[in-house]
Formats: structure tokens, sequence, C-alpha cells
């Protein structure tokens, strides 16, 4: 009993351990929250002073359908703040929104100056009836008053005019080396290309295997094309085994592809 009595009495006098924190001088601390106030305010201070209104801006670039006076328009209401204060992006932004704009930078020039330098869009094809596509494949403009006539023609459905164009650009690559040039390429609702040749030859592909009947069409019949392109109408190329040349004289020509062991149908013709 006593020994219990001796243990109960030692827990009772245990101590519960006191939490103790870093010290950090207050008249240090003061001193820092001090210091930073002024830095603050002088900071502030400064702005305001420095932060005076925009007094010109001075807009370069090559510009055949954008002018300087739409793009003043396109970021008046951003004119209105101070020098300092200005968002350049959102300046950026306003500009690349106008149509023939590709590309646009924005910067200061003390002490009141803005200065816009502006690159505007190619059109490298004709897209539907009157859009136009940049070298990138991208509708820039879908409906355009004024149309390049020299500039291919490309068509399809609703979002695929970077499709079209990079099979646009592929084949006519491919067809360079022989003389031959892109006018027309068509994809239609059902996934089929049809493509029209400078020289007025339609080419058909359909919408199985496009990739593989296109080898066959550079590997084969781009080289008769080329050599006989007065004589031809159009070429059917959505055949497993071969294609089909429609002569200007209303004949045609169904020809086995060289993988049926038929290569000298071909060049007999």
């Amino acid at each position: 009993m006593l020994m219990a009595r001796k243990q109960a009495k030692r827990r009772r006098e245990r101590k519960i351990p006191k939490l103790s924190f870093p010290s950090f001088p207050l008249k240090r601390l003061s001193a820092v929250l001090f210091a930073s106030a002024i830095i603050f305010l002088s900071y502030q201070f400064s702005v305001e002073i420095l932060d005076q209104p925009i007094s010109s801006i001075t807009i370069e670039g090559s510009f055949q359908r954008v002018s300087a006076l739409q793009i003043e328009e396109a970021i008046s209401e951003e004119l209105g703040t101070g020098f300092f204060s200005a968002n350049l992006k959102t300046i950026q932004s306003r500009i690349v929104e106008l149509e023939w704009v590709a590309q646009a930078n924005v910067a200061r020039r003390w002490p009141g100056t803005l200065m816009i330098n502006v690159t505007e869009q190619v059109p490298a094809a004709i897209w539907g009836k009157s859009g136009l596509l940049n070298t990138r494949g991208d509708l820039f403009v879908k409906d355009a008053r004024h149309v390049p006539a020299e500039l291919p023609r490309l068509s399809g459905p609703e979002g695929q005019s970077s499709v079209v164009a990079q099979r646009y650009l592929m084949m006519r690559e491919k067809l360079i080396p022989f003389g031959l040039d892109l006018r027309q390429v068509d994809l239609d609702a059902r996934g089929a290309w049809e493509m029209k040749l400078s020289n007025g030859v339609d080419v058909r592909f359909g919408r199985r295997d496009v990739d593989a009947r296109a080898q066959l069409f550079l590997d084969v019949v781009a080289n008769i094309v080329s050599s006989r392109e007065a004589e031809i109408e159009f070429v059917d190329m959505r055949y497993s085994n071969g294609f089909t040349i429609g002569w200007k004289n209303g004949s045609r020509s169904p020809v086995a592809g060289p993988q049926s062991g038929e290569a000298g149908m071909v060049a007999g013709l």
C-alpha cells in the first residue's frame, strides 16, 4: 500500500512540458515591417508619378489588308490607361483578333509611346467559295471580299481545312518532279477525295485506301499524265487492282496495277 501511494505521488509530481517558441526581437520585427512599408509606398508613389497617359502609338508593318486606323480602333479602349498600367497582352490580343492579322508585337518606349509591329496573314489557298487559308492551313477569313484568282481552291466539311491543306501540300510537293501541279482539292461529306491538276485533268481517289492510291498515282500514272496530258480527261483511282484513264475522245482504258503483273499494259498506253 505504501509503494502504491509513493507511485501515485510521483505521478502527481510529474510536470507537463511547456511549449517554447524561438524568440524574435520586437524591435527588429518592427524595423523590418517599417522598411517594407516604406519600400511599398515608395514604389506605389513612383508608379503613380511615372504612369502618365499614353501620348502616342507607332504602328509598323507591310500593310495591304489592314490599316493603322483599324488597329487604333481595335485598341482604343486600352489607350485610356497609363503608360505602365496598360496591359500589353490585352492590346496584342485585340490586334490579333482582326481578320488579316497573323502576329502582333507590342512594347513600351519611354516616356509615353507604344510600339506596335504587325504581320499580316499570307493567303495560300481559297477555302470553299470565298474563305481564305494561310500557309498553315488555318481559315483566317470566312468570307473574303476579294479572292485572288491565282490561288488553288480547296474545299471540305467544316473544321477540315487543315486536313485538306496538308493533303494538298503533300501531293503538290510530290507532283513537282513530274512537271505537274495541283489546282483543286476537294473532300466531300462522305470522306471521298478528288483533285484537279493545273492542266485540267481530274483525279478521283475515293474514300478508301487514299494513301495507297495516291502512291500508285505517283508511281505509275503521273508519268502518263505528264506525257499525254492533252489527251486525258480524268483518272479514276477507285479500284482495288488498278485505275482507269478517261480520254478526251470518250474512250476509257482500265489498267491493272503493277502488283498484278500487268505493268506492260501501262507501258503500252
